[in-house]
C-alpha cells in the first residue's frame, strides 16, 4: 500500500530549467565573444519552449507522477517486511475466543449427523468458541425469509451436545448499493428496521447471536452506527451475542480516501471509524485477507499492522477477532502463496505482542470452513493453539 509523495527531477550541469546554455559556461562566452548559433529552430518551436518545451515538461510530469507513486509504494512495502521481523512474545496463542465462518449448508439440510459429528472431532481441543453460520443472506429490503434456515434447529441442538459451550450464531449479510444500483440500501429507515426484525427472527429460532456482514461498507457510514445501535439494543435483551465483519483499516492515514477516488472502491476504515463500530458490538472480526500482498513476509507484516491498529481502538470489553484465511484461490488482490494461515498467524502474534499481550478477549476467526485444507487446520493448531 502507499500513499503519494513527491520528487525532483535533476537538471544537467550546464544547463537552466529550460535546457538552454548558462552564462558563463562556454569558453566564447568567458571571452565576452558571442557562441555560435546553431540552425534555426522550425516555426512554432525554440531550444526554451514550444513544442519541444511543452513535450520535455510532460515527459518529465509523467516520470514525477511515476516516482511520486513507486516509491512510497516500494517503502511501505519494505516497512511491512520489517514489521514482520522479531519474535512473539511467549504466551500469546489462543484465549479460546476464536470461531470460524460455517458455510449454508448446515442450515439447509445437506449436512448430516455424521458431518455434524465429524465437525465436532476437528473443533475439540481448539479455541474455537463461536459459530458464525450462513443463514441469510438478507433480501436488499432487510426481511429474511424463514425457509433459508429450515435446519437451524437440528444444528443449535446438535452442537449443544457434541460441543458444550460452543455458540451457533446466525451470519447474515447481503451486498451494499453503496457501489452499484443494485444492493441493501442502509440509508432507507425502513431497511434499516426490517434488519432489526429479521434479527428478533433469528434469535426467535433459538440462535445465540447475530453476525453481520454488509459489504461494501464504506467508512463514516453513519447509517450503519445507527443499525448497530439498535441491533445491540435487541441482543442485549436477549443475552445474544452482536458479531459483525469488519473491513481492514486504513494502513496510511486516510487510505480510504484515496483508494475511493482512483477506484470507486474505498474498501479501508478510517482507524477511528473501526473504533466506533467496535464499541457498538460485543465482537468484532476483522476481514483480514484479500489484501493484494504478493508475499508472505508482507502478508504477515501487514496482519501484524493490522492487529495493533485494530487493538488501539476495541475496547477491551469487545471480542477482537483476526481472520484467518482458509481458502486457496487466485485473483486480483489475493494471492494464495502468500495469504497463508502460518504467515498470518505469525503476523497476528506479532501484533499482539507488540501492542497488547495480556489482552483477554482477543481470538482469531477462521474463513471458511467448506475451503479449508489439513494444512491449514494443523497451521491453526501448531502455531495458535499450541
Amino acid at each position: 500500500m502507499a500513499d503519494v509523495g513527491d520528487t525532483g527531477v535533476g537538471i544537467p550541469a550546464g544547463t537552466d530549467a529550460t535546457g538552454g546554455a548558462v552564462p558563463g559556461d562556454s569558453p566564447e562566452a568567458a571571452d565576452g565573444g558571442v557562441p555560435p548559433q546553431g540552425p534555426p529552430a522550425p516555426d512554432g518551436e525554440s531550444s526554451t519552449g514550444g513544442r519541444g518545451g511543452k513535450a520535455k515538461w510532460v515527459r518529465r510530469g509523467v516520470l514525477a507522477v511515476v516516482l511520486a507513486l513507486v516509491v512510497p509504494l516500494l517503502g511501505a512495502e519494505i516497512a511491512l517486511r520489517v514489521n514482520y521481523a522479531g519474535e512473539p512474545s511467549d504466551g500469546t496463542y489462543t484465549r479460546d475466543k476464536d470461531a470460524i465462518w460455517l458455510g449454508h449448508a448446515w442450515v439447509d439440510g445437506r449436512k448430516t449427523d455424521a458431518d455434524l459429528s465429524a465437525l465436532a472431532g476437528r473443533l475439540k481441543g481448539t479455541g474455537i468458541r463461536d459459530l458464525y453460520v450462513h443463514s441469510g443472506p438478507l433480501e436488499h429490503d432487510g426481511t429474511l425469509p424463514e425457509s433459508d434456515y429450515p435446519k437451524a434447529a437440528w444444528l443449535i441442538e446438535s452442537v449443544h451436545r457434541e460441543l458444550p459451550g460452543v455458540r451457533v450464531q446466525a451470519w447474515l449479510g447481503d451486498k451494499l448499493a453503496t457501489e452499484s444500483p443494485d444492493g441493501l440500501r442502509l440509508q432507507r429507515a425502513a431497511t434499516r428496521t426490517a434488519i432489526v426484525a429479521s434479527t428478533r427472527q433469528i434469535l426467535a429460532a433459538g440462535f445465540e447471536g447475530a453476525h453481520f456482514d454488509l459489504e461494501p461498507l464504506h467508512s463514516g457510514d453513519p447509517n450503519y452506527l445507527d443499525l448497530l445501535d439498535r441491533l445491540h439494543d435487541v441482543t442485549e435483551a436477549h443475552h445474544a451475542q452482536l458479531s459483525v465483519a469488519a473491513h481492514q483499516i486504513d494502513p496510511l492515514p486516510a487510505f480510504h480516501s484515496l483508494w475511493g477516488t482512483l477506484t470507486n472502491h474505498p474498501k479501508w476504515w478510517s482507524q477511528a471509524y473501526f473504533g466506533q463500530v467496535a464499541r457498538r458490538v460485543d465482537q468484532i472480526a476483522v476481514m483480514s485477507y484479500d489484501t493484494m500482498q504478493p508475499l508472505q513476509s508482507l502478508y504477515g507484516g501487514y496482519v501484524a499492522q493490522q492487529t495493533s491498529l485494530a487493538l488501539e481502538v476495541t475496547p477491551d470489553s469487545t471480542d477482537l477477532l483476526m481472520g484467518l484465511p482458509f481458502y486457496h484461490e487466485n485473483r486480483f488482490g489475493h494471492v494464495g502463496s502468500a495469504e497463508t494461515v502460518p504467515a498470518a498467524v505469525r503476523g497476528v502474534r506479532l501484533g499482539l505482542s507488540r501492542t497488547d499481550a495480556d489482552r483477554a478477549n482477543f481470538g482469531v476467526a477462521l474463513y471458511v470452513d467448506f475451503a479449508a485444507t489439513e494444512a491449514d487446520w494443523t497451521a491453526y493448531r501448531e502455531d495458535w493453539v499450541h
